[in-house]
């Protein structure tokens, strides 16, 4: 069925000295986007609210198109405010927010890593799921390998690129291999599903197992096969406030964005599951 779409956690000292760097080359505007954004002035809270000053917002890679479209509306809608995103692994991530970094809201793509950010008491309340993420297998346009199953990605000769089994898109993936009884050996394993996805739409290699979400985004680059394996291996994405947020009232507003009507507009188009 087709259609046209390592690490292990730091140690929390290392993840302070690279904080700096994550956000420096992770870290950006949601005006520096051009996806476009939904308006509705219930999506979030009163445009009237005084809100201002940067939004900090640490998500999960396969959230990067969404997130930033939803960015775009939140700063439309409260004109006092800039969002900022640090967008990466979500193990990197919540290594980062344990470590130190700076950051108002931490999206990430499973209970698991989010636990990282809970268990060191650096959450504000209790996470809650937003939408939900299945897996696809993503092949170079027109499969010319003629993918069409999870088992095929055995077969010899074949390169194929897994995220890191740390980060939840390398978690799921194993599970449902687990799940298969197959043995599958990748050419490498990504740091984040960007990165799994990139390989294939530079050629690099001839297929990944990504998200529904990336093939979605990818558009003509590559090729999507489902596989039904994937239906035991879905991630739940929750969000949460952080405990030391620099602007609680707009990470407040923002996540009541992403949670509205509107904002599940805006995921759900983007090929996430509602919860």
């Amino acid at each position: 069925m087709t259609r046209t779409a390592r690490r292990t956690r730091r140690p929390t000292r290392m993840a302070a000295l690279g904080a700096s760097a994550l956000l420096a080359l992770s870290a950006c505007s949601s005006s520096d986007d051009s996806s476009p954004a939904k308006s509705d002035s219930s999506a979030s809270a009163s445009s009237s609210d005084a809100l201002s000053g940067t939004l900090t917002v640490f998500a999960a890679a396969s959230l990067k198109e969404s997130f930033t479209a939803l960015g775009k509306q939140f700063e439309k809608e409260h004109s006092g405010t800039k969002v900022t995103f640090g967008f990466g692994g979500s193990d990197s991530l919540a290594a980062s927010i344990t470590g130190g970094a700076p950051a108002d809201v931490f999206a990430s793509a499973s209970p698991k890593t989010m636990a990282i950010v809970t268990d060191a008491g650096d959450a504000s309340g209790t996470p809650e799921t937003f939408v939900r993420n299945q897996l696809e297998i993503a092949t170079l346009p027109g499969n010319p390998d003629k993918i069409a199953s999870l088992k095929d990605l055995t077969k010899s000769g074949l390169k194929v690129v897994l995220c890191d089994k740390e980060v939840p898109c390398g978690a799921a993936a194993q599970k449902a291999l687990d799940a298969s009884k197959l043995k599958l050996t990748p050419v490498s394993y990504e740091q984040d599903v960007k990165a799994a996805l990139t390989k294939v739409e530079l050629k690099e290699a001839d297929a990944a197992v990504v998200y529904k979400t990336d093939v979605h985004a990818a558009g003509e680059k590559v090729e999507g096969v489902e596989f039904p394996e994937s239906a035991d291996a879905i991630n739940d994405y929750p969000i949460v406030q952080l405990k030391d947020a620099q602007n609680a009232d707009a990470a407040k507003a923002f996540i009541e964005l992403v949670r509205s009507a509107d904002g599940q507009q805006v995921l759900t188009e983007a090929g996430f599951l509602k919860p």
